[in-house]
């Protein structure tokens, strides 16, 4: 019998705050929550900004003006060429002198450890300065958190500080000791597949590698190997969990979040694993980075949100309504997150009383075929929506798959982005006989965090189960007069709704990376597992169940009043080779067994 993947727990942190507890989803519904449900994610927020005031809390949550603490877009830093039209005299210090140097220069001694230089007449030279950034708005973590002030970050770039703290805000999330966990499953039995789209491109990672030395400054050993895109899952594997398991994430751009989580389901469908660890982070609010996006006109811009709105030259754009996916918009709004779920196979879901908080049959990824632009949409996410619904389909009948589900669009906010993807699943929920096909676009809240986005629309779709609101496109007026609506519901306005069966995560990427991933509700998950196993096992799994849900509430207690760190081991529990027992049937690992008895597939043995 395969196995089936049961989501156990989710942590991480967007704009909207953490992910644990559901609380970044219920900021974004914040005013349609019970009083006592928005104090809890009132006192978390405040743990996480250091301020108790509403309002604060408010401006500083969800898409705004991007802070000085990533750039200011007022006075973005930008070199201007020259060329001299006499000589010049100038000066460094000489321990700046490096080899290389133009003879025509002609360094000397000036005294006082200084060098003088002449500069010949015709040198091009540059001229540093600054220039208002075309965009402004961004989705950033909630203003005053700094992930990397939590632990020993040792100058971490933005995305591996932000992967630390959504890997144990996940753990936290758990409710159950992570060595509880590996006394049930053996190292092999674990996967980590956590990676970024981009890579880490600030100042710490590739970003600061690739340009110090043009700025004077000098590389350092950490920035090289920091900047990997797979580093995200390594931090985990090796400061977090110290897990010996499965590794080797996937990047697979705006869709990265769902490759990894393709290769989870696969790895505990099959029994390769029976505990995997998913996600991605993503940290793109650099000024560099963006823009590499604005010079490909993706991104909203300043200037065509005042057109959009009327607005005359000088006049404030709205930046909490940048990205309006379906309506009449202009482009995405750049966003930073780091998302992290953790999988186990159903039946070390109930015999550990882990939280069921959706199960994942499936989830499908395709190519484009074929295309006239790399960055441009192609036929890839017919198929894999259409995959992912068949899938529903069968396990869940018409009559459920028609009124009971709902979809978390990739929803960007750019145009062509309405256009294509309405139009994809307009078309597969016609062909499937859905009538009113709920639409969700938690974009237009958190902003495109690339690689994690699909993350912050799983995280998304977990809140919605949990309190019965879709969040409604806010941001947007009215649909687009282009997007197709046949078969589709494009709320508005928060609306109470119980999505009581099932969810499809729809993303799409640049390069042809589309996916699509298939997930049950608790409700649903509950009603399987109880097919599966038996109404013997729920009531086992209830009673254990107990325990692990006190233990989450004791640990967000711990948390909001802020006795809590992030779970961080560096150079703690380093096996050498004289901890490590091997022989032709196993090896022993300080202690943890590996089995390496083999199982052949008939017809795979010459012996």
């Amino acid at each position: 019998m395969l196995r089936m993947p049961i989501m156990v727990a989710a942590g991480g942190v967007n704009s909207a705050g953490r992910s644990s507890h559901r609380h970044s989803f219920k900021r974004v519904v914040m005013d349609h929550l019970a009083t006592s449900e928005q104090q809890r994610t009132r006192l978390a927020l405040a743990e996480m900004m250091g301020t108790q005031s509403a309002s604060e809390q408010d401006a500083g949550t969800l898409i705004r003006r991007i802070e000085a603490s990533h750039f200011d877009p007022a006075a973005v830093p930008w070199a201007r060429r020259m060329t001299t039209t006499t000589g010049v005299e100038a000066e460094m210090a000489a321990t700046q002198l490096m080899d290389g140097l133009s003879p025509e220069l002609n360094p000397r001694d000036a005294g006082r450890g200084r060098v003088a230089l002449n500069v010949a007449t015709g040198s091009e030279l540059l001229l540093p300065g600054t220039r208002q950034f075309e965009v402004s708005a961004a989705g950033q973590l909630p203003t005053g958190f700094d992930p990397g002030k939590l632990y020993a970050s040792r100058s971490h770039p933005r995305a591996l500080q932000m992967t630390v703290y959504a890997a144990s805000d996940a753990l936290a999330d758990l409710g159950i000791a992570w060595a509880d966990v590996e006394a049930k499953v053996p190292p092999q039995g674990i996967s980590v597949y956590v990676s970024s789209s981009m890579g880490q491109l600030d100042e710490d990672g590739t970003g600061g590698m690739m340009r110090g030395r043009a700025l004077g400054k000098k590389v350092t050993s950490k920035q090289c190997p920091l900047g990997f895109a797979e580093m995200p899952g390594d931090f985990i594997n090796a400061y977090v969990l110290r897990s010996l398991g499965s590794t080797g994430p996937a990047v697979g751009a705006c869709a990265t979040f769902l490759y990894n989580l393709r290769l989870a389901v696969n790895d505990i469908r099959s029994g390769r694993a029976r505990v995997a660890v998913v996600g991605a982070a993503e940290a793109p609010v650099v000024a560099e980075v963006m823009e590499g996006y604005a010079a490909m006109g993706a991104l909203a811009s300043d200037k065509a949100l005042r057109a959009l709105d009327g607005l005359h030259d000088e006049a404030e754009p709205n930046l909490r309504k940048a990205c309006r996916p379906f309506g009449d918009n202009c482009g995405f709004t750049m966003a930073e997150s780091a998302q992290v779920v953790i999988l186990f196979d159903d039946a070390l879901a109930l015999e550990l009383g882990a939280p069921l908080l959706a199960a994942v049959p499936d989830v499908f990824v395709h190519a484009d075929g074929a295309k006239k632009s790399v960055s441009g949409p192609g036929a890839g996410n017919f198929i894999t929506m259409a995959r992912a619904v068949s899938t529903l389909s069968a396990m869940l009948g018409q009559r459920r798959l028609s009124r009971g589900g709902l979809v978390q669009a990739h929803g960007t906010g750019t145009p062509q982005n309405r256009v294509t993807e309405s139009e994809i699943l307009s078309r597969v929920a016609l062909a499937f006989g859905i009538e009113q096909w709920p639409v969700g676009a938690i974009k237009s809240f958190t902003g495109h965090s690339l690689g994690a986005a699909s993350g912050d629309q799983l995280t998304a779709m977990l809140g919605i189960w949990e309190t019965g609101l879709i969040p409604g496109i806010t941001t947007i007026d009215a649909v687009a007069e282009d997007v197709f609506t046949a078969g589709l519901q494009f709320n508005l306005e928060t609306v109470e709704h119980q999505v009581t069966d099932y969810a499809v995560i729809n993303s799409k990427g640049f390069g042809g990376n589309n996916a699509s991933a298939a997930l049950l509700s608790p409700s649903a998950t509950l009603e399987l597992l109880g097919k599966r196993h038996g109404e013997r096992s729920l009531s086992e799994w209830r009673h254990r169940h107990d325990a692990v849900e006190a233990c989450r509430q004791d640990v967000e207690g711990e948390r909001i009043r802020g006795n809590w760190s992030p779970s961080y081991y560096f150079n703690e529990g380093v096996l050498t080779s004289a901890d490590i027992e091997l022989d032709a049937t196993g090896l022993s690992l300080g202690g943890r067994r590996i089995d390496l008895a083999v199982d052949l597939p008939e017809g795979w043995s010459l012996s």
